[in-house]
């Protein structure tokens, strides 16, 4: 099969949007397309109609056509599966099909045509293929932007208590000042007086007038500028013996808030990450089909005093992984006493650069390895729908999984499902055709849970299954880190760890 082009066209010919997948020129392609509505007067209504040089496979879509340009020996039968794959995804981006809506979405379907042909073949996509590939939907970019918004959330609390503690201490500090003053307390006439005290003890400058009144200079203010009475108030505090801290240091400020904004897991000069994908595909009907996980350790210096280390590592797995090391680290060390350093003590690991230093990997087929088992049942239910009951298993339960998805598809312009039972909460996306089934947490305490839910469908409908997730507080393999040594003297070094099971792919098909 060679596919020529893709077009959605008006009933005359007038190209809406046009997808060309080998070489042709704009000229070529519009003529072919201004050719194809005389072909279709001849009276014969057919699927397809043929040229000496091509061949147009079309389906009418309301006042438009689909067509399809292909070589003349070309498979009618595959041409016809993709032109129907072709029909199926303008609606899933165009809600009115219509001249002005195509054309609005008309770079979103071309990334769409992209995926299902690349120079000319059809590729092996599913419509749920399709959307996920066009969106590019990246779970830990997720988890990324939760904790970066988390840590900005604890930023500006932490700035927001300091500020009060500031704003107390400088009210302590004026009310116990030796400045003199009514003791009925602070209010505008005390921090009137005060500051006439202050610039008493202060030679006036002679070029400024006397009339000139205390509290008001007469200038408009202007942001970012210093204050020179504010300077003169901290300095006559700190001849008195105070301690306070300096205002007009807005540099230290912003580094301060810099700190609060950097994870904890960063702040060691040493800091070691462990990182699990896992890529899993089940059968709807039970069975594990494939499953890998693949892992990394990574370390990252930032001081070179610490160039020199060992790591101790405490290898827990019971599962079969496959272990590798660096080929510059010390194998038969980390094989009999689970050491990681490099096979010259006296060489420095990189700086402040990301370095792997292990890797391991498993494939199984031990269905008793999934984190999570989905068992999905959609049973007919005689009058044009389904009833769906679908439950989930946490088969390990010394895991903490994180922020749980589960994707189902659903069929399109037949409503929302009726919820009948859940365990969690539910979110259905009419655009994209998907009911998403969602879980904080799911741990020992929640193990096991239910969704059922009706529907008008046929069961082929609710798949493939997608299921993300991730897990922070124990790895899949638990491997943990013990601690860090000096290479030379083997005393000990402060470091920072984490650890994240991360899902790449969890489909049911």
């Amino acid at each position: 099969m060679v596919l020529l082009a893709a077009a959605v066209c008006s009933k005359n010919g007038r190209a809406l949007i046009s997808r060309q997948f080998v070489e042709m020129t704009r000229s070529r392609i519009e003529g072919l397309l201004a050719a194809f509505p005389k072909l279709m007067n001849t009276g014969k209504q057919h699927t397809f109609v043929e040229t000496e040089s091509v061949r147009y496979v079309y389906q009418p879509l309301e006042k438009m056509y689909m067509v399809l340009i292909t070589t003349k020996n070309s498979n009618i039968l595959e041409d016809l599966e993709t032109l129907r794959l072709f029909s199926r995804v303008i609606p899933e981006y165009c809600r009115v099909i219509d001249e002005a809506d195509i054309q609005e979405h008309a770079f979103e379907l071309i990334f769409a045509f992209d995926e299902v042909v690349a120079l000319g073949y059809r590729e092996s996509v599913n419509l749920a293929q399709i959307r996920t590939f066009t969106e590019m939907d990246s779970h830990e970019e997720k988890v990324f932007n939760a904790v970066r918004e988390t840590q900005v959330q604890d930023a500006k609390m932490k700035m927001r208590q300091r500020a009060k503690e500031i704003k107390q201490k400088q009210r302590d500090t004026m009310r116990g000042g030796r400045m003199g003053g009514s003791a009925m307390g602070y209010g505008s006439s005390n921090a009137s007086r005060m500051g006439e005290v202050i610039t008493q003890s202060i030679a006036p400058e002679p070029t400024k007038p006397k009339s000139v009144p205390s509290r008001s200079s007469g200038k408009a203010m202007k942001l970012g500028a210093k204050s020179k009475d504010v300077d003169q108030f901290v300095d006559k505090l700190i001849s008195e013996g105070e301690n306070v801290r300096s205002t007009g240091s807005l540099k230290s400020k912003k580094m301060d808030i810099a700190k609060t904004s950097v994870p904890a897991a960063l702040t060691e000069s040493v800091h070691i990450r462990i990182e699990e994908k896992l890529n899993i595909t089940a059968g709807r009907d039970g069975g594990l089909q494939q499953m890998i996980m693949q892992a990394m350790c990574w370390l990252r210096i930032a001081d070179d005093q610490y160039g020199c280390i060992f790591i101790k590592v405490d290898n827990n797995d019971d599962k079969g992984c496959q272990f590798q090391t660096h080929p510059k680290v010390d194998k038969k060390a980390f094989l009999s006493s689970g050491i990681i350093g490099l096979k010259d003590p006296d060489k420095p690991f990189p700086l402040k650069q990301d370095v792997g230093i292990l890797k391991w990997g498993l494939k199984t087929m031990d269905e008793s390895l999934m984190p999570l088992a989905i068992n999905c049942w959609p049973n007919d239910n005689g009058e044009g729908g389904c009833d769906v009951n679908i439950e989930y298993e946490l088969q390990l339960e010394e895991l903490e999984l994180i922020d749980v998805c589960i994707s189902i598809p659903v069929p399109s312009g037949v409503g929302a499902p009726n919820i009948a039972d859940l365990d969690g909460d539910f979110k259905h996306d009419s655009r994209k055709n998907i009911l998403e089934w969602t879980l904080p947490v799911i741990d020992a305490s929640n193990n096991t849970g239910s969704m059922e839910f009706s529907i008008a469908g046929s069961p082929d409908d609710f798949f493939p299954i997608n299921v993300s997730f991730h897990s922070t507080k124990k790895s899949f393999t638990d491997i943990q880190i013990t601690g860090v040594e000096m290479a030379q003297g083997r005393s000990p070094v402060k470091y920072s760890s984490e650890s994240a099971l991360l899902v790449e792919k969890y489909e049911i098909v």
